[in-house]
């Protein structure tokens, strides 16, 4: 959409208005980066089913996990091999199956050649374990002190790993689909498109109550974009290769879109299923993409915080970068034989296939049909706020902005009270999905217009819309500590669209 050099060209309103003009209610806001590869033909590779991690060791109250972030090779375009970051060397990084209650402690160890933070997306965790940006696990030898470049960083703002740390989840939340991904300071972007992200589900005995669909039918899809290079690696717009000096080319200062969609870590896979219902955790994983996914109905059963009160059936769902929804499809009512497509709305060309289902068998089905009351859900009120601020997520001097200001990572720009509830109001200029840590929320108003119809439940990423404003009832429970909001467009991100807040 722009450069820099565009970007700081922009300080009048006018330049403003003639960028918004190139940004619309479709992918998002950002720039398509060609693939230089042959790009594979859609619907012949099988979905991948992402490994679940494994206990190294259990006790009463606590699992225990080790992973280990390493460059590895694989097989994404078939016939060829791309260089990949990963958990376990795997893209996605396992899956993993945590119990509410049950306290789980994940070990990382960091072979990669530059440092990492990993930030589990929609957890309750103690401020020491959210996976904060300057919070790093350095791999041996690295001179971060020297070597470090970033936004008027020193070296004082860094916490500082060597080589591994363990993070601890209490797990004292409801069942929900999580994920995780680095959170590394001014380089998320890069770090997640090499592959550093996968799935963490959280489940509790209210669901499990409910009969939903289990085992080889409850599948995680993990959505996102990338482009490939000559050779079958991935391409993406850095300045510095070794992510030393963080930054894109001028093109891509808004966002980068790839032209391959991959769910799972495969380009336009199928998937056989049997003639009964099926529960997808769809997460949107890309680094500035949205994706409207038409074409199969659908019933919604979750957001990002949880089940929802009652299930919403849904033609189409759109997912903006971070957000995920919880949903049941039932394939009870096709022959078999039959095939059926989830397509992007908001694609174009290649990126209008997503992902193929054949109904390749015959089953009994073990789950129930989805009950009409999932969930006990409490329904914030405007007059529950004891305070109102307001965010705008804003292009400005040349800088992706929260309220006029590029992240500092010392500063804060709320202080809000533990156990309570605040309206925020976020307003914008192009599209931000809008993350925030810790914190769940609802969504009270769309532009003074009701919430949409997968507005519902606690969430913890929206998307606002070019010009919109949403106000959402944010409740603060958990931890006191220092977290933080942000766009989830990662190049956003990284081009200091971040704050910090306080729960005190």
């Amino acid at each position: 959409m722009i450069g820099r050099r565009g970007l700081l060209g922009l300080a009048g309103a006018a330049g403003i208005a003639t960028l918004a003009g190139c940004a619309t209610d479709g992918a998002g806001t950002g720039q398509a980066l060609p693939s230089t590869a042959p790009v594979p033909p859609a619907f012949k590779v099988p979905l991948p089913i992402p490994q679940v991690a494994r206990t190294v060791r259990r006790d009463d109250t606590t699992d225990y996990y080790e992973v280990v972030q390493k460059v590895a090779r694989v097989e994404i375009l078939p016939g060829s091999r791309t260089t990949i970051w990963g958990y376990d060397g795997t893209f996605p990084g396992p899956t993993f199956r945590a119990r509410a209650g049950r306290k789980v402690v994940v070990t990382v160890r960091n072979e990669l050649p530059v440092p990492t933070s990993t930030h589990l997306h929609g957890g309750v965790t103690p401020p020491d374990s959210d996976g904060f940006p300057t919070d790093l696990v350095v791999p041996a030898g690295y001179p971060v002190h020297t070597r470090h470049a970033g936004m008027a960083m020193k070296p004082s703002d860094y916490t500082i790993h060597d080589r591994t740390r363990d993070y601890v989840y209490p797990m004292t939340q409801r069942a929900a689909t999580l994920w995780y991904h680095d959170h590394r300071m001014d380089f998320s972007a890069p770090q997640v498109w090499r592959g550093l992200a996968g799935a963490f589900l959280v489940g509790d005995n209210d669901e499990d109550r409910l009969g939903l669909p289990t085992g080889d039918k409850d599948i995680p899809l993990l959505i996102c974009d990338r482009s490939f290079d000559a050779h079958g690696e991935f391409r993406y717009p850095e300045l510095d290769s070794t992510l030393t000096n963080p930054g894109v080319t001028d093109d891509y200062m808004s966002g980068v879109f790839g032209d391959v969609i991959l769910v799972n870590g495969a380009p336009w896979p199928v998937l056989d299923v049997a003639n009964t219902r099926y529960r997808f955790r769809l997460i949107n994983g890309s680094n500035a993409r949205r994706y409207q996914l038409t074409g199969l109905p659908l019933t919604q059963i979750g957001s990002d915080g949880g089940l929802l009160a009652a299930p919403v059936r849904l033609d189409a769902v759109t997912l903006a970068p971070g957000e995920r929804y919880d949903v049941v499809v039932d394939f009870s009512g096709y022959p078999v034989g039959t095939e059926l497509t989830w397509t992007n709305a908001l694609g174009d060309g290649r990126t209008r296939d997503v992902l193929r289902f054949r109904v390749a068998r015959a089953e009994r089905d073990a789950s129930s049909p989805v009950p009409a009351t999932l969930g006990s859900v409490p329904v914030l009120r405007r007059e529950d706020a004891v305070a109102t601020r307001q965010f705008d997520f804003r292009l400005q001097g040349g800088r992706w902005t929260i309220n006029g200001q590029p992240y500092d990572p010392s500063g804060s720009l709320a202080a809000p009270k533990l156990d309570t509830v605040e309206l925020w109001r976020f307003t914008s200029d192009f599209h931000h999905p809008v993350h925030v840590h810790l914190a769940q929320f609802q969504v009270l108003s769309r532009t003074g217009r009701k919430p949409e119809e997968s507005d519902g439940g606690w969430k913890d990423t929206v998307d606002i819309r070019p010009y919109g404003v949403v106000e959402v009832l944010v409740r603060f429970a958990g931890y006191k500590g220092r977290y933080m909001l942000h766009c989830h467009n990662l190049e956003h991100e990284d081009m200091a669209m971040m704050a910090n807040f306080d729960v005190v």
